[in-house]
């Protein structure tokens, strides 16, 4: 049996999405800058598929700019907000994505930004009571924080946060990355000035995502070279990417809760069995929380095992692909720093399952039988 269980890192592709990207790679290969006709039909369709995910998500097609992915946008927002609204201080957390605090260490070195933390407990909750004595102590400040946290599950509530981000006058971006295509953004409801996403992490290709500019909030480009994306992201779009992006988003909503509710089902029963087969076993954050975590993500700390990489290891060649962490780390000598700041125990390896639609109860039970085989628990 063949196992992905890492779907927080990229998920395959719809096979719906790609027989809608395939004819803009054969047929409809017009650039559409050009004037002529070609050019005319290719500009229709992208700003078609902008308008679905602007309907998708609640706000104007003219709030939607396309990027290459989350990383670009996340950069694009804060860096540009930064510099251009003169912005003294960014409020984080220190266990955001690295395309939020390395923009954030960019910002620290090269323009002498104060970066200040928001609090966190053992669990990777952030301390709203400090996120209000933050932003009203730090007027002229940008506060940057995730939606739903791509290794531990935890999800942070936009809407309060947005409340006291509103109350003392801050600007407010979240990285949506892990949650646009899994859960209902409603702009309309949702007092904020930034949020991203990527298609890939959806089901749709990858080097194609989204920045949400609120109209209010105004920088920029960030990439010059020409007037794409109403001049604010020079070079020629991405098409079929556009394209892919819009199907992927647009089937991820139309089936969300079917999904959920099967993807909560193999969670659940992941969470059980290892209990019971499993002896010691942790769940870090709060991923087995089913109502404040990512139903697609469960980090667990698998006892008695000190060596991660060769556990690692020893699931990939059991054909089981799970990963430590985010994937942006995986070069890294220095491990999780999301797992680090919340202080997971040692003698436990620390390992993050992420599900999809297409994975199965069977490929769960799998899974865990391979656990007690290579842990000898």
């Amino acid at each position: 049996m063949n196992v992905y269980f890492d779907n927080a890192a990229t998920t395959p592709i719809s096979k719906k999405v790609l027989d809608k990207m395939i004819p803009y790679m054969e047929d409809g290969f017009g650039n559409p800058s050009s004037i002529h006709k070609r050019g005319r039909e290719i500009k229709s369709v992208i700003e078609k598929s902008r308008s679905k995910v602007a309907d998708i998500l609640s706000c104007e097609p003219g709030e939607i700019f396309f990027t290459s992915g989350g990383t670009e946008a996340d950069n694009m927002f804060i860096i540009n907000t930064v510099l251009e609204k003169k912005i003294d201080t960014v409020i984080t957390s220190k266990v955001e994505h690295h395309a939020v605090l390395h923009c954030c260490d960019y910002l620290n070195k090269t323009q002498n930004i104060n970066i200040k933390y928001v609090s966190i407990n053992d669990n990777g909750e952030v301390d709203l009571d400090d996120l209000e004595k933050l932003t009203s102590n730090n007027k002229n400040s940008l506060v940057s924080l995730m939606h739903g946290n791509n290794e531990i599950g935890n999800i942070n509530d936009l809407k309060t946060i947005s409340k006291i981000c509103e109350k003392n006058n801050v600007i407010f971006h979240s990285d949506t990355v892990q949650t646009v295509g899994h859960y209902a953004i409603d702009l309309n409801k949702i007092n904020i000035q930034g949020i991203v996403g990527s298609a890939h992490k959806f089901h749709g290709p990858k080097g194609i995502g989204f920045l949400y500019l609120n109209n209010k909030h105004k920088i920029s480009p960030y990439i010059h070279g020409g007037a794409q994306e109403r001049n604010m992201r020079g070079g020629t779009e991405n098409v079929y990417g556009i394209v892919g992006l819009s199907e992927a988003l647009t089937l991820a909503y139309e089936n969300m809760a079917t999904h959920k509710e099967k993807i909560i089902a193999l969670k659940s029963h992941m969470i059980e069995t290892l209990k019971q087969k499993v002896k010691g076993v942790k769940f870090n954050g709060l991923s087995s929380d089913l109502d404040n975590s990512l139903y697609t993500v469960l980090n667990a700390s698998i006892p008695n095992v000190e060596d991660q990489q060769m556990f690692l290891f020893n699931l990939d060649i059991n054909n089981i692909a799970a990963s430590a962490g985010s994937a942006c780390s995986s070069g890294s000598d220095s491990g999780s720093h999301v797992l680090k700041e919340i202080k997971t125990e040692k003698g436990f390896v620390n390992v993050r399952f992420s599900f999809s639609k297409y994975n199965s109860i069977e490929e769960v039970d799998y899974v865990i039988n391979k656990i007690v085989e290579i842990t000898n628990l």
